[in-house]
């Protein structure tokens, strides 16, 4: 990523003076710039809104459906107002392309020269502190780990921006990865010896600077929580801040204003407290006993929350004998702890983190393990070896109103996928939105001509044990009538294995199966095989996009309902009854729908595509409810006739 892309454009024609509809119309530079640009009528009316909004310092929550063009349509009056902007996107992905490629090439035709940053959590950055003590210990538990923290070193001396996504080779789920990145509790800040070349440091000086700063929801958020809090804030002050893939916020903000403990958090100070012994504390043999006496403790605490990995309510598990008393033996250890280093913490500037992380965590553990109001949600969730305690609150509309309203500015919430039958409110009620003004386009994509909706007869209902293999069954003609090419999505990962195993025995299809090898690499089969099925659960929902003949069919088994014993769901549905609402009207029905819509939108990707989209949940037609999901999906032809869908796909092959 040179410096180039980041601070100026190659244009010295300036047409700023021209309104967005114009700019993206027949006479405008964008169909004479880019080779295969169309103008979009729909595009172009997104556009003159969000101009409007700009200059109204309003603010909209639009649903732009596929195909319409919403990225430039807002970047192009977010360019041309030269206000300061912050983009804010819910994935990584989504972040480096805004920068890496379509920001520059809007302001390169537009002729602005605006200064432009990425800035992301401070976890995707190398911290170099830490490699270096990584490397100094030397210590690995595995010959992968060794080969990782090398390929760090080495990337290290060549990086100009420490951003880890330059590291293609290195895994997400890396273990070398939190210990070459720092984070909120172990960041030693103007204390650390290489402060003046943190890349973190460096990435928000430039996002200061700048006139359009790129970001992710869990910045954004962060940042708003910090402002709630009245610690500063992390990003710059902002004229227009536009969220984009608008339907992941809600659980960001739900993660980001609750709080939590983790007994990664805690293993990782118990690591850092034996480093420093070896080398700052050799003469206090207490501060390794407490090291190994917390990591003890804490496998002793997840053995007590019980074998399953799950996410039930604190009570469920605070009810045990054994997690009470893990709860006050790690209270007592943390508490000591804290005592331990802080005649310590002089010594050096690992120690005095050490002591103040020791404080942070048992004032957290204390907090999080009491007992909380009715408008916090309090529950735990348990993995293999690890567990989180969480306090989330119920309602987020309050919360992140008041920061919306604080924040002041204009503000556009977009996404392909926020309306509900045709229907804007719940999100703007989910979020404290009701003053905004609201937008819905529909896609330019010709969805009669080249989609067909089935739904197959005489299927059980979902919560019958033999669905998963009678849906196969019922889909077989299509897979064939598709030579593979599909995808088959499910709601659960137990349906996914049953419809699998069947699939595989009699289905005669190379199958891709999510969980045997990484996403990036499943698709790369998926499309180089050409006539496979591609069978996975909630991950590939969406921000999945395979264009072209590699994809005509698009499977999902049930209508995708959040699990009623979520004890976030659970508190909210007993919120609503308390309140005299409908909970499933306001709450579980929307969610529902949201969902459905990410996954169908995976079939149709391009004015070019044509496919089957198979809804295996009888409950569309057997429900009055199941009018909301189709209403709510894009105009297509409806069949319940195999030999439709058959010569449909004919025409296609």
């Amino acid at each position: 990523m040179n410096e180039s892309t980041r601070t100026k454009s190659v244009s010295n024609t300036d047409n700023s003076n021209i309104n967005s509809f114009d700019l993206l119309g027949n006479d405008g530079p964008f169909k004479h710039a880019i080779e295969g640009f169309q103008p979009r009528r729909v595009q172009q009316q997104l556009a003159k809104t969000i101009d409007h909004t700009l200059k109204t310092r309003t603010s909209l929550v639009a649903e732009a459906g596929t195909g319409i063009g919403k990225t430039f349509a807002y970047l192009v009056p977010a360019v041309s107002s030269k206000k300061s902007v912050i983009v804010s996107t819910g994935t990584k992905n989504l972040q480096d392309q805004l920068f890496q490629k379509d920001l520059p090439k809007v302001c390169k035709v537009l002729g602005i020269n605006s200064r432009l940053a990425l800035l992301k959590g401070r976890n995707n950055y190398l911290c170099i502190h830490r490699l270096d003590m990584a490397l100094a210990d030397g210590r690995m538990s595995s010959r992968q780990a060794s080969h990782d923290l090398q390929l760090a070193s080495r990337w290290s001396s060549e990086t100009r921006n420490g951003d880890l996504a330059e590291l293609v080779n290195l895994a997400d789920d890396s273990e070398i990865r939190p210990l070459i990145t720092s984070n909120a509790d172990n960041c030693l800040g103007q204390d650390c010896p290489s402060y003046e070349d943190c890349y973190v440091l460096s990435a928000r000086k430039k996002a200061q600077q700048a006139d359009i700063v790129v970001i992710n929801h869990h910045l954004l958020c962060a940042d708003l929580a910090l402002r709630e809090e009245g610690f500063g804030d992390l990003l710059p002050e902002a004229d227009v801040i536009i969220v984009d893939e608008a339907h992941k916020l809600p659980d960001v903000v739900t993660q980001f204003f609750g709080k939590s403990i983790s007994s990664r958090q805690l293993l990782e100070l118990a690591s850092d407290m034996r480093a420093e012994y070896l080398t700052e504390a050799k003469d206090c043999r207490e501060l390794d006993d407490s090291a190994n006496e917390i990591e003890q403790c804490i496998k002793e605490f997840r053995l007590a929350l019980g074998e399953e990995s799950q996410r039930l309510a604190w009570e469920r598990f605070k009810s045990k004998k054994a997690v009470v008393e893990n709860i006050a033996q790690l209270t007592e250890l943390l508490d000591r702890l804290v005592e331990i280093l802080e005649p310590l913490s002089s010594r050096s500037r690992e120690l005095e983190s050490c002591h103040k992380r020791a404080q942070q965590l048992f004032n957290a553990f204390v907090d999080l393990t009491a007992d909380v109001t009715s408008e916090m949600v309090h529950w735990c969730e348990t993995w293999q070896r690890s567990f989180q305690i969480h306090q989330t609150p119920v309602n987020i509309s309050k919360t992140f109103r008041e920061q919306w309203k604080k924040q002041g500015g204009s503000w556009i919430f977009t996404s392909a996928t926020l309306a509900i039958d045709g229907d804007l409110k719940h999100y703007q009620q989910e979020m404290g939105l009701t003053e905004a003004a609201t937008l819905l386009l529909n896609s330019p994509f010709n969805y009669s001509e080249q989609a067909l909706m089935y739904l197959p007869k005489g299927l059980p209902e979902p919560s019958d044990i033999n669905h998963p293999i009678e849906l196969m069954k019922s889909i077989l003609p299509v897979l064939r009538a598709s030579k593979g090419r599909a995808f088959c999505l499910f709601t659960s990962y137990r349906a996914l294995q049953k419809a699998a195993e069947w699939l595989s025995e009699n289905g005669q299809f190379k199958i891709f199966i999510q969980g045997t090898a990484d996403k990036t690499e499943l698709l790369r089969r998926f499309t180089e095989h050409k006539n496979a099925v591609l069978m996975a659960t909630a991950s590939f929902w969406e921000g999945v996009d395979v264009r072209g003949d590699d994809l005509c069919c698009v499977v999902i088994d049930k209508l995708p309902f959040a699990v009623p014993s979520d004890p976030v769901i659970q508190a909210r549905i007993s919120a609503c009854k308390r309140a005299g609402e409908d909970a499933f009207a306001k709450l579980q029905l929307p969610q529902a729908v949201i969902s459905l819509k990410q996954g169908a939108g995976r079939l149709i990707r391009d004015q070019k595509d044509r496919g089957v989209l198979v809804l295996g949940d009888p409950r569309l037609i057997s429900k009055k409810y199941g009018g909301a999901f189709i209403n709510s999906l894009p105009d297509m032809h409806k069949t319940r006739d195999i030999e439709l869908v058959k010569g449909f796909l004919g025409e296609i092959n």
